[in-house]
């Protein structure tokens, strides 16, 4: 596969959000994305936008970049925001009753099932996470 890099720097918006989407959408069509691997990328980049853009409180920017390899395209996004490791929250628990379940916390689970060696980072005021999504089945 001869994907090219993405990458994607925006105000932390939810409008944002929808033109990362949009943007997503055209690079998944101009790099011949199949279409579950499209689909997977834009909703994993789409948690992980719209936590910055609603929760990192005083961010300015969030940046996405997507890097090709033989097994997996990398993600990884950056936001300006406080201080911030949305991998170490617990995972929720999916089989309680909705009553029962806490707000939250499925976003970055679907991020970790849909993905491997999600990591989180936090250098020179920047909050990094970064995954791989597998291209295959």
């Amino acid at each position: 596969m001869d994907t090219p890099p993405f990458h994607l720097r925006l105000p932390a918006s939810l409008d944002s959000v929808s033109e990362l989407l949009d943007e997503l959408e055209a690079y998944a069509e101009a790099a011949d994305l199949a279409p579950g691997i499209a689909a997977r990328l834009a909703l994993v980049a789409e948690e992980i936008a719209a936590n910055v853009a609603m929760h990192a409180k005083g961010a300015s920017f969030f940046e996405l970049r997507v890097t090709p390899g033989p097994a997996a395209l990398v993600i990884a996004i950056e936001d300006d925001g406080p201080e911030y490791d949305p991998l170490a929250r617990a995972a929720p628990d999916t089989a309680a009753s909705i009553e029962d379940r806490e707000m939250g916390g499925l976003g970055v689970h679907l991020v970790r099932e849909l993905t491997r060696d999600a990591r989180y980072a936090r250098a020179d005021g920047v909050n990094r996470l970064s995954c791989a999504l597998p291209l295959g089945g």
